[in-house]
């Protein structure tokens, strides 16, 4: 053989061998070995400990910018400029998640949270923390588990997201460009380390509580809309207001409502957390009109918890939002819209609270159900982003990621946690096998989540302990023509899902933990 192909040869196979070992690289278990399992049941109901508190992390120290033409994309032959804060001739910007790449963020209408509940029954101590982002991967969530103080005796902590709009990039996909990830990783630490303050805070603040549970499953239905058919809401508003017996002060509210928090939509360039800020804003502290309070708040901490937002729940700008004192509408993206958008659901719950239409609870059972599952990446662009190092995510085994879970309930209320944008056709019923779909099946996943919730009062949290993207019905899915519902092109939710099989599998492990709590109800 000549001297040169036996180079080209070993050339090459060096290269092959740099790829694969690169391969492997970027595809390692990130956390090897780690596997959660949760079974807990109270043995009776007995007086529950809750603590509140929240942490601002909102990004600080960045370079803003000023959007000469309006497009919110960065381009400085378009005449966009920035603010060099640290002089390195250097943009180094907060990249914004949502709609597309290169949107940097060029300063701050509102504050972004991460907002704690702990509750304590003496038996199991379980942490919610909802945080002001698009998402937070269940690696990242596994990261700050495992950096919790021991001392602290958190059982089982939940991180969600609401999913907004208009926050820094942790999800990696909406940077510069589609080839450069967008996430800070300085600012990544930021977040972690805010959540970890917030939930040993709430700790700190346990106190005896009793609890006063609500819904209104209509009055808040014209605050969304459904761009997907068939047309299906998680619009109800579920209510839990957490109470000192000592002097009836209102420690923390968690506020359930199923909508993308979008409604700046996708010109906005301004962090804000949209219109959940006002929500709690409003809840807290009350509702002005004019020189009067039309609305006294109930103080505390208020955290929003979203619901099932698939299918695609949002507040797009064809939907006009009205103040609920003024009347005036507003439809066009703007801070007005998000506030009139916050105010109407803050009168909707303060109204409810105030009224008789509440069941007030002073002892309860708890009972925790967790469970980690695999996912199978099916998705190619997905893969090649996690290849390319857009998403610093691994496989737990070829093709298939780690994800999570989980179900607790508390008196008469239960609560469900999935990892992603869940159709709500899929928690409240309602899935079709139209003409065009890409399998000619009947709905996989039946029944709805909610039929199985035990309780009155049946909260529901997506992107919890993980982001995925959209939980799409099987017998829905629609990737290739002809389209459903006399559709031109295929639907987005397809475009930011894991794949077919995601739905019916993460329905399934959420049916075998529902099971396993009315079971033990039963006993």
């Amino acid at each position: 053989m000549k001297k040169w192909l036996k180079r080209v040869f070993i050339f090459f196979g060096l290269v092959l061998l740099l790829i694969f070992a690169y391969t492997l690289y970027q595809f390692r278990d990130r956390h090897k070995g780690y596997g959660l399992e949760i079974s807990y049941k109270s043995p009776n109901s007995t007086e529950v400990k809750a603590g509140f508190s929240k942490v601002d992390i909102t990004p600080i120290d960045f370079d803003t910018w000023k959007d000469n033409n309006g497009d919110a994309r960065f381009h400085e032959k378009d005449g966009d400029s920035f603010n060099d804060l640290n002089q390195n001739g250097k943009f180094d910007p907060i990249w914004l998640a949502g709609f597309h790449q290169n949107r940097p963020a060029s300063g701050v209408n509102d504050p972004l949270w991460a907002r704690t509940m702990v509750l304590d029954n003496g038996d199991f101590r379980l942490a919610l923390c909802v945080i002001d982002m698009i998402s937070f991967g269940n690696d990242e969530v596994i990261s700050v588990r495992k950096r919790l103080n021991l001392s602290i005796n958190i059982d089982y902590l939940i991180i969600s997201s609401t999913h907004v709009h208009s926050s820094p990039d942790l999800m990696g996909m909406y940077g510069p460009n589609e080839f450069k990830r967008g996430v800070n990783p300085e600012y990544l630490e930021y977040v972690m380390n805010g959540i970890i303050q917030s939930v040993e805070n709430a700790v700190e603040n346990l106190e005896p509580a009793y609890f006063k549970f609500a819904e209104n499953e209509t009055d808040a239905l014209p605050l969304v809309g459904d761009t997907r058919d068939p047309q299906v809401f998680d619009a109800g508003l579920k209510l839990m207001q957490v109470i000192s017996p000592t002097n009836n002060r209102t420690l923390g509210t968690i506020l359930n409502w199923g909508n993308h928090p979008e409604t700046l939509w996708s010109k906005n360039t301004l962090i804000s957390s949209d219109f959940p800020h006002y929500y709690r804003k409003y809840v807290e502290e009350g509702i002005f009109w004019g020189d009067s309070l039309a609305l006294e708040g109930i103080g505390g901490t208020a955290i929003f918890l979203n619901g099932a937002l698939g299918g695609l729940m949002t507040t797009h700008p064809s939907i006009p939002i009205f103040h609920p004192y003024s009347g005036v509408a507003f439809e066009e993206p703007s801070i007005n819209k998000i506030e009139a958008q916050g105010m109407a659901l803050a009168k909707i719950s303060l109204e409810l609270l105030k009224s008789d239409d509440v069941l007030v609870v002073e002892q309860a059972e708890m009972g925790v159900n967790a469970q980690s599952i695999e996912l199978a990446l099916d998705n190619k662009l997905f893969r090649i982003g996690a290849w390319m190092g857009i998403f610093d995510r691994g496989f737990v085994k070829w093709g298939k990621i780690r994800s999570e879970v989980a179900a607790w309930r508390l008196g008469p209320a239960s609560f469900v946690h999935v990892p992603g944008e869940l159709y709500p056709e899929i928690l409240n019923g309602g899935i079709e096998n139209p003409e065009g779909a890409d399998f000619n099946i009947q709905p996989v996943e039946i029944p709805a989540i909610r039929s199985l919730m035990p309780g009155s009062f049946k909260f529901f949290s997506g992107m919890s302990n993980d982001m995925i993207g959209y939980i799409v019905p099987k017998s829905q899915w629609d990737e290739n023509p002809p389209f459903t519902y006399g559709r031109t092109e295929r639907p987005y939710g397809e475009i930011n899902s894991l794949g077919p099989e995601t739905a019916p599998v993460i329905h399934s492990e959420v049916m075998k933990l529902l099971n396993e709590i009315n079971i033990s109800l039963e006993k």
